[in-house]
């Protein structure tokens, strides 16, 4: 039997994750610790959840089909924070309203890929954006991280054939969490823009960078559309998560194309989460600010306890918005070291296998921890329950 383009790939992470505590129970002194997932578990606001239901009693169209490529209310709403953000000259053409942050990467790919081309991700990549590239047929070409948890431009421009299409970059880096310097973005645009090539950079987690001013200077080039295509979702700021409102923001001409994928997958997006996000963008500034600093105190925080697992031989190998991405110090794989944090530490949390190729060794070393969701307190827990843990 022939398989299916499914099949080409694995099972969603998250999910399998998840299964892991099938059977398992947790004592009240000691509950579950699910750091495994990047999402908020709080609602959005009290306000903007009243905007969401203000806009599903009074307003029509919130239930009715909408433009494929976004409402353009918020399509230019989103443009004006860009510009103010990144000093840039966008405008509405420029921006797709997506159905969260992966539709628009899936989007941006059926623009730019055959079967069989490549784009060239940094391992540890992002799990979501290598499943995609298997269901299209599109070759993922690892590209391992050095020091920092960087990607080198250099070990890149040898990755690229005449089948590269693009290079697909996350910064703040999931799952790794570490900013990609400015120079570092320009090099790589640089990269890409010398070899015809496309460069996506995914920056679902920008609204949680620890630096002010803008992030890089993409936006800021001379022809940047030819080049750039920026990626970002909603679903953090807002805590938008079963919303799904994403955005891609790239040339008209590409938008174009993108919009013959996305009235094929979903028509448009959902009206209540862009009405949310849209009543974000002009009244949740200062909403946001505070939660970044929230989540700057519990990275800090990371840094601050995790000396309590440096002498048991841990290390904290990249650091930032959501994640902290660490080595065990077990001779066991984290595949298998993972499911029984579970049952024996009551820590739910994803082996850095599932951020590799199959078989790399890199990643049976290493493991994920969302944090977002650990205060100071749970964060002293978390690390209590790990630097007790042993083999």
């Amino acid at each position: 039997m022939t398989l299916s383009r499914t099949a080409a790939t694995f099972a969603p992470p998250v999910m399998e994750a998840r299964r892991w505590l099938d059977g398992v129970t947790f004592p009240a002194d000691r509950p579950l610790m699910n750091v495994s997932q990047a999402a908020p578990v709080d609602p959005p606001p009290q306000a903007l959840r009243q905007a969401m239901a203000d806009a599903a009693l009074t307003r029509d169209d919130a239930h009715l089909y909408g433009p494929v490529l976004g409402n353009e209310d918020l399509r230019a709403g989103l443009s004006a924070q860009i510009n103010t953000h990144y000093k840039a000259t966008t405008g509405p053409e420029h921006v797709a309203i997506t159905s969260g942050c992966n539709q628009a990467f899936a989007a941006a790919i059926a623009t730019l890929c055959d079967e069989s081309d490549e784009v060239i991700l940094p391992t540890p990549w992002y799990f979501n954006h290598k499943m995609w590239l298997d269901m299209a047929g599109v070759r993922s070409v690892p590209l391992p991280v050095g020091e920092g948890m960087l990607p080198s431009v250099d070990a890149a421009r040898a990755l690229i054939t005449d089948r590269t299409r693009a290079i697909a970059l996350v910064s703040p880096n999931n799952p790794a969490g570490v900013e990609y310097p400015a120079d570092l973005l320009l090099a790589f645009y640089t990269l890409a823009r010398d070899h015809g090539l496309a460069l996506i950079v995914d920056e679902t987690y920008r609204d949680f960078d620890s630096r002010s001013g803008p992030p890089h200077a993409l936006f800021q080039q001379p022809d940047w559309q030819d080049t750039f295509i920026h990626l970002y979702s909603f679903s953090k700021a807002y805590r938008l998560t079963g919303h799904r409102v994403g955005a891609l923001i790239a040339s008209p001409a590409r938008l174009a194309e993108a919009e013959k994928f996305l009235d094929t997958v979903a028509i448009c997006p959902g009206q209540i989460g862009q009405h949310a996000a849209l009543w974000g963008l002009e009244n949740l500034g200062q909403w946001v600010a505070g939660e970044r600093e929230e989540i700057l105190a519990r990275r800090a925080a990371i840094t601050d306890g995790f000396p309590k697992l440096a002498v048991k031989g841990w290390q904290l190998l990249g650091l930032g918005a959501y994640f902290a991405y660490v080595q065990h110090p077990f001779a066991m794989s984290s595949a298998d070291l993972a499911p029984l944090l579970v049952k024996e530490a009551g820590i739910l949390c994803l082996p850095g296998t599932m951020f590799w190729p199959e078989n790399a060794p890199d990643g049976a070393a290493q493991l994920r921890i969302a944090f977002a969701n650990l205060d100071a307190g749970g964060i002293a827990e978390l690390y209590s329950r790990l630097s007790a843990f042993d083999l």
